[in-house]
C-alpha cells in the first residue's frame, strides 16, 4: 500500500501516542487535516473512537509496526468492609432491615440512608413495608 508522506508521518506519530491520531506535521492544518483524516479511515487504518481516530491493526501494518497486544481489563471486584456492603448484608436478611438499624450500622443520618437506599434500589431490587409504623426494608429475593 503507498502512502503519502503526510500519511506516514500521522500514522508513525500515532504509534508513538498508543495509536491515538493526534499530531500533524506542522504544514498540515484545518481542512486538510480532516481530509487526511478521511483518507486514513476510508483505507481502514484509522477508525473512530469516541472523538479521536485510533489506529487499526491495518494502520499499524501499513507502517510496518504490529498493533500493540490490549491490555486485559481487569475484572471487577465488589469492595468488603464498606458501608454499602453493611446494608446490602442487612437488607438481604430474611427479615430485612429498618432504617434504625441501617443508620446504626453505617453511622449515616436518616436522609443518608434513604438517599443511599434510593440509589441502590436502582441495582438491586428492593421492597419495603411498614407494620405497626415501623418501615422494614429488604430485598426483593428475600421478601
Amino acid at each position: 500500500m503507498k502512502l503519502t508522506h503526510t500519511q506516514t508521518a500521522v500514522l508513525e506519530a500515532a504509534a508513538q501516542n498508543e495509536g491515538r491520531v493526534s499530531e500533524f506535521p506542522e504544514s498540515v492544518k484545518g481542512g486538510a487535516r480532516v481530509a487526511v483524516l478521511k483518507g486514513l479511515v476510508a483505507r481502514d487504518l484509522a477508525a473512530p473512537e469516541g472523538d479521536d481516530h485510533v489506529l487499526t491493526a491495518a494502520g499499524y501494518a501499513a507502517i510496518g509496526r504490529e498493533r500493540p497486544a490490549a491490555a486485559e481489563a481487569k475484572p471487577r471486584r465488589s469492595r468488603q468492609n464498606t458501608k454499602k456492603a453493611a446494608l446490602l448484608d442487612l437488607l438481604r436478611r430474611p427479615e430485612g432491615a429498618t432504617l434504625e438499624q441501617l443508620v446504626e450500622a453505617t453511622g449515616w443520618q436518616p436522609h443518608s440512608v434513604r438517599g443511599a437506599l434510593s440509589t441502590l434500589g436502582k441495582e438491586v431490587d428492593l421492597s419495603s413495608e411498614k407494620a405497626d409504623g415501623v418501615r422494614t426494608y429488604r430485598t426483593a429475593a428475600t421478601a
